[in-house]
């Protein structure tokens, strides 16, 4: 049996030098389909023995292929087996996140004590992973987000590598990492060190684009805010999402589970945990929800919540958190969800949700000369998201929403034409920013000011008194540079 890895730039070099040294192919070879691979790389793939080929040039004798590509590959199957046009071979096809799952097997044989918990999901992901994160700081988190590959130990934050994708090869890699700051060779050598494999964690939360590789103990599902379309149309977020049902639990919005996986509803039932705002027949409920713009209160009740024992739990308490719109009490309740379901106490869950004051460059507030500004950047903010954010704070008084941002930062565009009519439907004090920002001012019936700089946007209305609502599509770590 032989492997074929296409895609070297999403994770496919960490991929398919893993795939070698699990030893179940007699032949490595790769595919470089965007052309990125560098020198660097190049080198590795030539010491572990990976070839790397064109589709036309792959070896003629080869009897049974495995072909790993990512989920988003804009090549379908068919195009794969007509590129290589043998008609002897006999094809098996994963994606990057069942690859990596295969990649994991020993990994998670050999620490079933470790909680595994994945997050998917379009809108929430990553605020739904640092909700999570206080929550279990006790168990001193490891945490791939798209903030960074990340390691808590007794409450002390480690970068263990910060420009890091949330590609499903990168879980692998930040398994790599913990255990080398964890196992530094020169303690080993000196004697320091008594083990080789010393683990500082006790639960790994790993967040992920397009779905999940299936070994968590439990997989959150936060939303299907826009079914937006991948890979040439051929898939959509709905299909690729899907993979969360191959988890050992579920936690998933009820509204979502409804509208899009009826089959899988009834498939999958006896390991699915349902949360919402607004069905009470959800397995978690929120209720009696008072929004603030410093912290939100709110009753949550669960019944017969299934966990990771086996067991079916019920109860209610009251949380006090920092959750100032609509969906920042969803990514809550999906927290919550995932945290009863790992048995954690509800102690331990309204103390971690207390502690929780949002995440900087992603959804926060900061004061700057009376102005209080809330932030909601995202790379990938979309319309669902800037209406959230609106509906937050548009019946407050002397408001200023500023919205704009950067194109090219996911695979998902941002859909300019509704997002004008959206915010036409609007009466608002709006200032549109940079090149999100321009396009969409030209597009709009209503006319607004226009300022190129976000930050000469932000001072302007600082300067007026204004509190500002500041929707930006960037990373933030590329809008801190600026």
């Amino acid at each position: 049996m032989d492997c074929l890895v296409i895609d070297l730039t999403h994770g496919g070099v960490k991929i398919a030098i893993s795939l070698v040294k699990t030893k179940k192919y007699d032949t490595i070879y790769a595919y470089d389909i965007y052309k990125t691979l560098n020198p660097i790389d190049k080198k590795m793939l030539d010491v572990y023995g990976v070839k790397v080929i064109d589709l036309e040039t792959i070896n003629k004798n080869i009897k049974n292929l495995t072909v790993v590509s990512p989920i988003h590959l804009p090549l379908s199957e068919e195009d794969i087996k007509k590129e290589i046009n043998n008609p002897n071979i006999n094809y098996t096809f994963l994606n990057h996140h069942e690859a990596v799952s295969l990649i994991l097997d020993e990994w998670c044989e050999k620490y079933p004590e470790i909680l595994k918990i994945e997050v998917t999901g379009v809108k929430g992901k990553t605020s739904s992973v640092f909700m999570l994160k206080e929550i279990f700081n006790f168990k001193n988190p490891l945490i791939l987000s798209s903030l960074g590959a990340l390691l808590y130990r007794d409450g002390k934050k480690t970068t263990l590598k910060k420009n890091i994708s949330i590609t499903p090869a990168n879980i692998k890699e930040t398994i790599d990492l913990a255990y080398k700051i964890s196992n530094p060779i020169c303690k080993i050598a000196s004697g320091e060190v008594e083990s080789e494999n010393i683990v500082e964690y006790g639960v790994a939360i790993f967040e992920s684009s397009l779905g999940v590789t299936g070994i968590g103990d439990i997989g959150l599902l936060t939303n299907i805010a826009e079914n937006y379309p991948i890979a040439k149309n051929r898939l959509n977020a709905q299909k690729a999402k899907a993979q969360i049902f191959r988890c050992g639990l579920i936690a998933i919005e009820k509204e979502t589970l409804d509208k899009y996986y009826p089959l899988e509803k009834e498939k999958f039932k006896n390991k699915i945990n349902t949360f919402s705002l607004e069905n009470s027949k959800a397995t978690v409920y929120a209720s009696n929800i008072k929004y603030s713009l410093n912290k939100t209160t709110f009753e949550v009740t669960y019944a017969n919540l299934k966990t990771v024992t086996n067991d079916e739990i019920n109860g209610s308490f009251k949380i006090t958190t920092f959750a100032p719109g609509h969906h920042h009490v969803q990514n809550a309740l999906g927290a919550i969800t995932v945290s009863l379901a790992s048995n954690i106490t509800e102690d331990k869950i309204i103390k971690g949700l207390e502690n929780y004051k949002g995440i900087l460059g992603r959804s926060s507030k900061k004061t700057v000369k009376n102005s209080l500004i809330i932030e909601e950047i995202n790379p990938g903010i979309n319309t669902k998201a800037i209406e959230n954010s609106i509906d937050m704070i548009k019946d407050l008084e002397n408001y200023s929403i500023i919205i704009g941002g950067d194109y090219g930062i996911t695979c998902e565009e941002i859909d300019e034409d509704k997002v004008s009519n959206l915010l036409d439907s609007y009466d608002l004090d709006l200032t549109l920013t940079g090149d999100v920002g321009l396009n969409i001012f030209n597009k709009m019936d209503k006319k607004h000011s226009y300022v190129k700089n976000y930050q000469d946007a932000i001072n302007k209305n600082i300067k007026k008194g204004k509190n500002i609502l500041f929707i930006y599509r960037s990373n933030y770590k590329e809008l801190n540079k600026r």
